[in-house]
């Protein structure tokens, strides 16, 4: 059973009943990298950090045991367009759990010591990002495939620019960003309706509204790149990829099924049995999909050796070449997405991952698909529709690839 309702300020809501006693609840907040102005790089990952330190009535000591002392967890994460805020308890504790949410949102105080600190943490992050290539090469990628727009940016910004900011510069990304339309609270558990309006009346209604007086720049101006450096590692490690397409496009569901043939997480992904199955060129290769409000990023990645890398990339462009020539046989097509709906459908098990889709969806479009609807989806997709993806999405004009190549 699936519950939704607004609240006055502009927060909605979204609950799946579940008859386990384990609640997953979280606020998905529609601010990330790229509501951020050039100054703030960084400023949406780091207030997640410094949410956790300091309240009007709570120090940091407190936060951190508030959920802890029972069992449960807390959390936050940031992405390019979200900010999620979540924790995990059991039913008994989910008042508990709901307040200490809204608490860090509309309460924090961003005490400067403690800011301090945290720029060292996150100073030690950003350095872990750059001691693993096999991360790293995915910012820099997106970097370049949406060059000068904030949604390219790295989530974690420059040592630069954190070290500049203030309690200030934090409250007024705040005021500005975490607008309370622009808010979903998403739980499943075992929760009665009464309980949830309760909880979710009290401690997120009670907030003055806050609605959002601006808009996201649409990235444009789209231009390839083949671009190598220098590192120093054992392998070189490759991207190859495209701009594609957003949430709101119904192409999408296509796609995904494409990437999930084509280099998905089963061991029998076209190019696994390529590359790795067949020539033993490499340990990893894998097809990846994000997807944004209004656009999206496909990327084709392997790492292999110096002296492997001129063939594994001719393997790489012949099975593109493949896709966007011949059509899936019936057999091929129906055994994809099998493969695709079994793993969909396993995923939903995942209680704290379908209350991050829910908030997600409602965030995009303002209404959640269950199961059923998404299963339709795929088994509508044609041989055709995959080809037409492949085109678009796989013209040799179109694919940009960034390389780190060993020295």
């Amino acid at each position: 059973m699936i519950i939704t309702f607004a609240l006055s300020n502009g927060v909605r809501v979204i609950h799946k009943y579940t008859s386990s006693p384990v609640i997953f609840c979280g606020l998905t907040i529609n601010t990330g990298t790229r509501d951020e102005q050039e100054a703030e790089h960084g400023m949406a990952h780091f207030l997640e950090h410094t949410l956790f330190k300091g309240t009007s009535k709570r120090k940091a000591y407190h936060i951190n045991n508030r959920l802890e002392n029972t069992g449960g967890e807390f959390n936050a994460f940031t992405t390019k367009e979200e900010t999620v805020i979540q924790a995990c308890v059991i039913s008994s504790d989910f008042a508990r759990a709901v307040e200490l949410i809204a608490d860090v949102t509309f309460n924090s105080i961003f005490p400067e010591h403690e800011i301090n600190k945290e720029k060292q943490v996150v100073f030690e992050e950003i350095d872990s990002y750059d001691d693993s290539p096999s991360d790293l090469i995915f910012d820099d990628f997106e970097d370049l495939l949406f060059d000068a727009y904030p949604i390219g940016r790295n989530i974690l910004g420059t040592k630069k620019t954190v070290k500049n900011f203030s309690p200030a510069d934090i409250m007024k990304f705040v005021g500005r960003t975490y607008n309370t339309d622009q808010m979903v609270f998403s739980s499943t558990g075992r929760i009665s309706e009464k309980r949830l309006r309760y909880c979710c009346e009290k401690y997120f209604g009670e907030q003055p509204a806050n609605l959002r007086k601006f808009s996201r720049v649409n990235p444009e101006n789209y231009r390839t790149f083949n671009k190598s450096v220098t590192k120093k590692t054992h392998q070189n490690h490759v991207v190859l990829g495209n701009r594609a397409y957003g949430y709101r496009d119904s192409r999408r569901t296509a796609l995904s099924l494409l990437l999930n043939y084509l280099g998905g997480p089963a061991t029998n992904s076209v190019l696994n049995m390529s590359l790795r199955e067949k020539y033993g060129l490499v340990y990893t290769v894998e097809a990846g999909y994000t997807l944004y409000s209004d656009t999206g990023n496909v990327n084709l990645y392997y790492a292999t050796s110096e002296t492997n890398a001129g063939k594994s990339y001719d393997l790489v462009m012949k099975e593109l070449e493949n896709i966007k020539t011949k059509f899936l046989s019936a057999y091929q097509l129906a055994k994809a997405k099998k493969q695709f709906i079994g793993q969909y459908i396993i995923a939903q098990e995942n209680s704290e991952q379908m209350m991050q889709s829910m908030g997600k969806s409602i965030l995009s479009h303002d209404n959640f698909e269950g199961t059923k609807a998404i299963i339709k989806q795929i088994e509508n997709i044609t041989a055709k529709d995959m080809r037409d993806v492949a085109n678009e999405i796989f013209c040799r004009d179109k694919i940009s690839k960034l390389e780190y190549a060993s020295e």
